[in-house]
């Protein structure tokens, strides 16, 4: 943790973290005593705190929207492969009537050559 000739502001996240774990258990006195320590202000540790639970709030906030669209892109993907299987079954209809199509089209002529 950086000592107290470094500004409180340039201090990392981590080292802020640290300082709010730290100082949760403290009582406003204690709290008081640590932050002079430090040349920190109460408040300061107390806006840290605050950040960081809304940071957690942020994080599953996130995780929530992430599963919501996880389940939504595997409903689509469940829709397009239903589409995909129809699409084959009808291209290989028309490929088989094409076939027979053909085969009909040369019985004709066989037929029509006889004459």
């Amino acid at each position: 943790m950086p000592g107290s000739k470094a500004k409180s502001d340039q201090w990392s996240a981590e080292a802020k973290l640290a300082t709010v774990i730290e100082t949760a258990a403290l009582s406003e006195e204690e709290l008081s005593q640590y932050c002079r320590e430090k040349g920190l202000y109460p408040e300061q540790v107390r806006r840290w705190k605050e950040e960081s639970l809304q940071g957690f709030q942020r994080s599953a906030e996130r995780d929530k929207q992430l599963r919501k669209k996880s389940q939504a892109d595997q409903k689509q993907i469940k829709k397009l492969e239903r589409e995909l299987r129809h699409k084959e079954k009808a291209l290989a209809e028309t490929a088989a009537l094409l076939v027979l199509r053909k085969k009909l089209d040369a019985l004709w002529e066989n037929d029509n050559g006889d004459d």
